[in-house]
């Protein structure tokens, strides 16, 4: 019987996959883009691997390259719950918010099938400091209303201080239903002797 994910008790994401995340935050800050990628200063994407019992282990990492967040109806919709939910920030509301684009979804879905893994949540950054949090490594309240009912992971990457990032998984985005994600190094393969 699998374990239900809101009873996850620990996240293993490898090491090359932690690098491979923070090396994304900082090019999509630095404002370096992929051929086909959207111009957004933000980093997002989705998060796969295996479940044992009450753990999960990442085994892959999804860069999302398109943001729908312009593209009707997803648009009046963003703006709707932006408008309702999210706080003030540096960023215009009208540049806050990412919706991965469907079909680019259905190929990560699609790739993650073929390899018998299951996609267990989003990753995206916070850079901005805010008044009482000022590290940013906690889900906001839109964070939370996007992810409800989604039996995903939400994976915030603080990247406030860029010499420092941080990863925090939290079930739904509720801040309470945090997991502790642990960062493993590689396990070096040697040779038959």
């Amino acid at each position: 019987m699998i374990t239900p994910l809101e009873q996850t008790e620990r996240i293993f994401l490898p090491q090359s996959g932690w690098d491979e995340i923070v090396s994304h935050c900082k090019r999509k800050m630095a404002g370096e883009f992929l051929p086909g990628e959207s111009k957004v200063r933000r980093a997002y994407g989705i998060l796969a691997g295996s479940q044992k019992g009450r753990e999960i282990f990442i085994k892959r990492v999804l860069p999302v390259k398109k943001n729908a967040r312009t593209v009707e109806p997803l648009k009046t919709y963003m703006d709707t719950v932006m408008a309702e939910y999210a706080r003030p920030s540096r960023t215009p509301m009208s540049q806050r918010g990412w919706i991965t684009d469907p079909l680019e979804l259905k190929l990560c879905y699609e790739k993650c099938d073929q390899d018998d893994l299951d996609i267990f949540g989003t990753y995206h950054m916070h850079i901005v400091p805010w008044e009482g949090d000022p590290i940013r490594d906690t889900p906001t309240l839109l964070d939370t209303v996007l992810a409800r009912n989604s039996n995903l992971f939400t994976f915030i990457i603080a990247m406030v201080d860029v010499s420092r990032p941080l990863i925090k998984a939290f079930f739904e985005g509720e801040k309470n239903k945090q997991v502790p994600v642990a960062v493993q190094p590689e396990r070096k393969t040697t040779g038959h002797h």
